[in-house]
């Protein structure tokens, strides 16, 4: 995987140094020279990850990153800080400025590398979420993200099966996190899958299963690929740590725990999960805004000339009928001029609602355009269709719609038009078959409307 890398550090001689190594396992290097220079080609150059010196004349690394991070350009791009600091409150210190990580010079290579991939993927997950978003932005079917904004009530699992450990983590904690811990490794396997944690902690020390294969494990799951995990290991233990990196833990702590430093490589796992979680519901917004009527709930055309021709497929495939039925609100035009739009849109929602009530799960309901609707129903013959169709068509001509805040009712009717698969020409595709249940509704509105035409009859 390759990766851009933007190298910072006051002295030219360190950033040619680490430009030579990285660019050796083939990743693009940009450098700065300044803590100014750096936050500036953080933005104009959106770099998949900065590696930050922190003894800088001017403006220092931990105001670098802290300028970075309060950027929403650039707040998603992680920060390895790299500095002959060593001492604990200088690691906590970056890591509460927002770095994502903080390695001691000299740096083992194989550790840099590692983790360097291993943010990098994190990047490139992001940024495919941050695109949706801005999507759904542009559109304005989505809600601002709030990146300051701490998760509620986070829980956080440990999985250890050293009872001394999980209390000192707990202690360490204190009563801001929920927190839960299992110390049989397979029983954690099966509660980590429930998918109700926003952080997992594991002890890379444990006996009774292979750390890196529980790790491992829970990455696969669908319901935990993307809960952030920190790993325990020991003081040293490189090669454990650069294979849990590659396995997809998030973060370390090594032993013995600062509580300090635990905290704060928690707040940046719960912030960074946070922030995804809050693209991807975006997301999930901006798709369902993109497939459902607004004023009706239903799925929108859009929606059906997709899906529809999937169903026709199927339909065909199996030998299984599929029916289609169109229905249009007969003398729409005279409710919205004797009553208003703001009526008329009340009928239409009406009218969605008691399409809905009487379609099964596993039909298609949208709203096909102004005041026509459509039901695609799979496995289902011309006849049962017309059965669903007529009682339907009844419901809305007896029972009247009540608008203007119940103080008027108003008569409404409908004509549908249906269609099926049965008999369909040798040629027969999901546009022919939608044409031909819109020619019967024509048919039933010619007729004098309030009424059922079956093509297929």
């Amino acid at each position: 995987m390759t990766a851009r890398v933007l190298v910072v550090d006051d002295l030219e001689p360190n950033v040619k140094l680490l430009e030579a190594k990285l660019r050796a396992e083939y990743f693009d290097v940009l450098g700065a020279l300044s803590g100014e220079e750096a936050v500036q080609k953080a933005s104009s150059e959106q770099p998949d990850i900065i590696l930050l010196d922190v003894m800088m004349p001017g403006m220092d690394g931990f105001e670098a990153c802290r300028r970075i991070k309060a950027d929403p350009e650039t707040t998603h791009i992680p920060i390895v800080m790299v500095t002959a600091l060593d001492q604990q409150a200088d690691r906590v210190a970056g890591l509460e400025a927002g770095a994502d990580d903080f390695l001691t010079k000299p740096v083992e290579d194989l550790a840099l590398f590692a983790r360097v991939r291993s943010l990098t993927r994190l990047k490139m997950m992001t940024d495919e979420l941050r695109a949706r978003y801005a999507t759904g932005k542009g559109l304005g079917v989505v809600e601002t993200i709030d990146v300051d904004k701490a998760a509620k009530e986070s829980r956080i699992f440990l999985i250890d099966d050293n009872e001394e450990q999980i209390e000192r983590l707990q202690r360490a904690l204190g009563e801001e996190y929920a927190v839960a811990h299992e110390t049989d490794p397979e029983v954690a396997l099966g509660r980590a899958r429930s998918g109700d944690f926003d952080l997992i902690v594991v002890n890379m020390s444990l006996e009774a299963m292979d750390p890196l294969r529980l790790c491992s494990s829970i990455r696969s799951f669908d319901e935990t690929r993307l809960t952030p995990i920190l790993a325990v290991v020991r003081q040293g233990d490189t090669r454990k740590l650069v294979r849990a990196l590659d396995i997809g833990v998030n973060d370390y702590l090594t032993r013995p725990v600062d509580k300090n430093e635990l905290i704060a490589r928690v707040s940046t796992q719960l912030r960074r999960k946070h922030y995804v979680d809050q693209l991807r519901s975006s997301f999930q917004a901006s798709l369902e805004m993109a497939v459902t009527d607004q004023l009706t709930g239903l799925y929108n055309r859009r929606y059906l000339a997709s899906h529809l021709t999937a169903m026709f497929d199927r339909a065909y495939w199996t030998g299984r009928p599929l029916a289609v039925m169109i229905l249009d609100i007969d003398h729409f035009k005279k409710i919205n001029d004797a009553h208003g739009h703001d009526v008329g849109d009340k009928v239409i929602q009406e009218f969605a609602e008691r399409i809905s009530r009487s379609v099964r799960g596993i039909d298609l309901a949208c709203r096909y355009g102004g005041e026509e609707f459509l039901i695609a129903m799979p496995d289902t013959d011309a006849s049962f269709a017309a059965v669903v169709a007529e009682r339907l068509r009844q419901e809305i001509a007896t029972v009247k719609f009540v608008v203007n805040s119940a103080r008027d009712e108003l008569d409404v009717t409908a004509s549908i038009g249906i269609a099926s698969t049965e008999n369909g020409p040798e040629d027969d595709t999901a546009q022919k078959l939608i044409k031909r249940a819109d020619e019967a509704l024509y048919e039933a509105k010619s007729a004098g409307r309030n009424r059922v035409i079956n093509r297929a009859a």
